[in-house]
């Protein structure tokens, strides 16, 4: 297999067999071997003989070797290996009764150990203040078993391997839906959520007419108060401004192409969005890497066409193959079996192709390859029907028209995200731009190493304009455009995310959602000056073009550092970009505050934290009282945490900082651990500010066994992390926050 050093490692570190003290097993092609022997197995209960399951398990490791095709995550660590769990995505029911709510939260759990990741709607919960018949009481409402639903999440781990993921879908017309839109204002709550409205037809209507809506309680099925929709649809847009959150899904939209009406209706959706499930419904997907069927003049039509052929019988046979975590997950995903083949090396495919990103060419590029592969997907998955039968619940979906012949599967396409297997496959990411056309990694010693996108680096030196220090600009800048020692046509052709305009964004993932059974997974990214008027065109333009939801970005919401921007005259005179510069307001006469005592390896340190008008404005950290380079280092962190404070950087940003930095000799306190004196300094931090919001003795507040990273910076690696497809992944070792 021809694998990047990125690719390897991230093959080492989460997909290959590893022994109980973790010793790697096999390599990257005896991966692909175990994974096409254990799904080509499956076509024996068809019927086909040892040499036709050894001709199919011959085909399977073509497409993976060659990096034509993979499936997703779970198929990969999974087949062939004593899980045997190989889907992704789930959707499960929350019903309106305790037992419900709970047998969901265990079900949950139970997906999240298997490594998959959950969607649910919390829109048949009644109210809050509603009543409870059962016990004469008033009912909590949906955000609050939200809160248990995360908290089970944070308890479970899926084996160093995928982290649980839940995407949380509240309907518009639910009475509750105000304190939904905003229940992830604050960044340290439903950290284990991504968060989407479900917008009806009637209240986007509602919205352009400027009309009131009524809300559904959904215990009585009847209206329980009415909104204005405009006002409802600002708060949308000024919290998805703010971090990103909540995303919004046209949920009828949904059910309009819903292919088995007969059976349920679509109430919500997989973590990352693109994959539209009923409940105790699960899909297995793949994706197909564009770049590697490029010619010359256009693309590969045929030996597209066989790939695609060839991976649909794939993930069909997964269905099989697959080990469900629950009896109604099996029930439901085998009488639809629905698949979701897809793409990666979107971007890359036009580079090679010459075709501009935010073009009307790559538009109509986009509708071409999609419809390409929908249309010869549901041809192999007629032909897999006249072998294998139709799926069972065929009698009744919306293909029982006679107008087609029967299917296989009930859906066949979905764009999905495909941070992890875009990095072994060594493309772009699903369909999204180019994340930076160069950046800087910091490795060993302190040393960076200039990271560049492989085509524009061999294209920079077939048109003669390669210099390091060209790479070293572009890896500051990690755009192209403007640079003037590189031609314009190429700084076109590279775009990246935030070069490209918002409604380019969105015709791109219109384009798709066009050829696509299921949906769409995408974000559309915003530059930080963005306005909340910019948001609303974005979800407008989604709304008009036929997409199924939209996630938005705005690059640097969710760190909320406030900086103020000075322009020197030598930046002025030269034209340079103003630099950022923070402002630090003075130390004021008085404060007041309280002193925390936290233990560390190297004694007591007494923590003081001291407010102004402002806010938390000074710390101190004193350490036992020999001194020496503990309480030095100590001194000179609260020194510092000082000066950012008075600069405006949120006390939260400085938490996350400073918590789990971790030192030869951790020490208990109050039941969890201070790892070392920042940590320590940060656990005070913690306890100060909900001592303030609660009034609560601060004894009470409990000390977290684990740190929560830097939003900006992989956990793992170091790398800096990119926010797309509603998830802080990592482009260099594939940690995500997600999955």
């Amino acid at each position: 297999m021809q694998l990047s050093n990125n690719a390897r490692t991230v093959l080492e570190r989460r997909y290959l067999a590893k022994d109980a003290e973790g010793n790697v097993l096999e390599t990257p092609e005896e991966m692909v071997q175990r994974v096409a022997r254990n799904i080509a197995a499956v076509d024996a209960n068809y019927g086909a003989d040892a040499e036709a399951v050894a001709k199919t398990e011959a085909e399977f490791i073509e497409i993976m070797d060659r990096l034509e095709f993979l499936p997703n995550s779970p198929t990969l660590m999974n087949a062939g290996r004593e899980l045997q769990q190989l889907s992704a995505c789930f959707v499960l029911p929350v019903e309106d009764s305790m037992e419900g709510i709970f047998d969901a939260v265990k079900n949950a759990a139970l997906i999240h150990k298997s490594g998959g990741g959950t969607g649910f709607a919390f829109s048949r919960l009644r109210p809050k203040n509603d009543k409870v018949l059962s016990t004469g009481g008033v009912a909590s409402g949906p955000i609050s078993f939200m809160k248990v639903f995360n908290a089970a999440t944070e308890a479970v781990k899926q084996g160093g391997t995928r982290r649980g993921a839940n995407m949380g879908i509240l309907r518009v017309d639910h009475p509750d839906i105000m304190e939904f839109i905003t229940c992830k204002q604050d960044s340290h709550d439903l950290t284990n959520f991504n968060i989407s409205c479900g917008i009806t037809t009637k209240f986007m209507e509602a919205v352009e007419a400027d009309e009131f809506y009524d809300l559904i309680n959904p215990r009585t099925n009847k209206p329980a108060g009415r909104l204005k929709a405009r006002d409802v649809f600002s708060k949308i847009i000024e919290m998805a401004w703010h971090n990103g959150e909540p995303g919004i899904i046209f949920i009828d939209r949904l059910n309009e192409s819903n292919p088995t009406p007969h059976v349920g209706e679509f109430e919500a959706t997989n973590p990352c969005g693109e994959q539209p499930l009923l409940p105790y419904e699960s899909c297995n997907l793949g994706s197909i890497n564009l770049a590697k069927f490029v010619t010359r003049d256009s693309m590969d039509w045929e030996r597209l066409r066989r790939v695609v052929h060839i991976a649909v019988h794939f993930l069909d046979n997964v269905i099989d193959a697959n080990r469900y975590p629950l009896p109604e997950i099996e029930h439901m995903t085998k009488a639809n079996r629905k698949i979701g083949l897809g793409v990666m090396g979107f971007a890359d495919m036009l580079i090679l192709r010459g075709i501009v990103y935010d073009s009307e060419e790559a538009i109509e590029a986009a509708r071409e390859v999609m419809s390409f592969i929908q249309q010869e997907a549901r041809q192999a998955s007629i032909e897999l029907a006249q072998q294998r039968g139709p799926f069972p619940n065929f009698k009744g979906s919306i293909y029982d028209n006679g107008e087609i012949p029967t299917l296989r599967n009930a859906t066949v396409t979905t764009i999905a995200p495909t941070g992890t297997i875009s990095i072994i496959a060594g493309c772009s990411s699903g369909i999204e731009p180019i994340f930076a056309v160069a950046y800087t990694r910091n490795v060993l010693d302190n040393d960076q190493l200039i990271e560049v996108n492989p085509l524009f680096e061999a294209m920079a030196k077939r048109y003669d304009f390669y210099s390091p220090e060209l790479m070293r600009l572009v890896a500051k800048r990690g755009s192209v455009r403007g640079i003037e020692d590189i031609p314009e046509q190429i700084q076109q052709l590279f775009a990246t995310a935030h070069d490209i305009t918002p409604e380019y964004h969105v015709k791109i993932q219109a384009a798709f959602q066009e050829f696509t059974d299921n949906a769409v997974s995408k974000t559309v990214n915003l530059p930080n000056a963005a306005t909340q008027d910019d948001v609303a065109k974005v979800f407008w333009e989604a709304y008009r073009s036929g997409c199924k939801g939209i996630t938005i970005y705005r690059d640097g919401s969710r760190s909320s550092q406030v900086l103020t921007i000075k322009k020197t005259e030598e930046s002025q005179k030269g034209g340079q970009q103003p630099v950022p510069r923070a402002v630090v307001r003075p130390r004021p006469q008085v404060t007041s505050g309280r002193t925390l005592r936290i233990p560390t390896a190297h004694g007591n340190m007494y923590v003081t934290i001291n407010e102004d008008e402002y806010g938390i404005c000074e710390v101190f950290a004193q350490t036992g009282k020999s001194g020496g380079d503990a309480a030095a280092n100590n001194e000179a962190i609260a020194r510092l945490i000082s000066t950012a404070l008075r600069a405006g950087v949120p006390v939260e940003d400085i938490i996350k900082q400073l918590r789990g930095i971790r030192s030869s000799t951790p020490v208990w306190f109050n039941g969890g651990l201070v790892l070392s004196g920042p940590d320590g300094i940060a656990i005070a931090l913690e306890r100060y500010l909900h001592w303030r919001k609660t009034g609560q003795d601060l004894d009470s507040v409990k000390t977290a066994v684990d740190a929560a990273a830097p939003a900006g910076e992989c956990p793992e690696c170091g790398s800096m992390l990119k926010h797309e497809e509603g998830c802080n992944n990592c482009p260099q070792c594939g940690y995500s926050r997600c999955s």
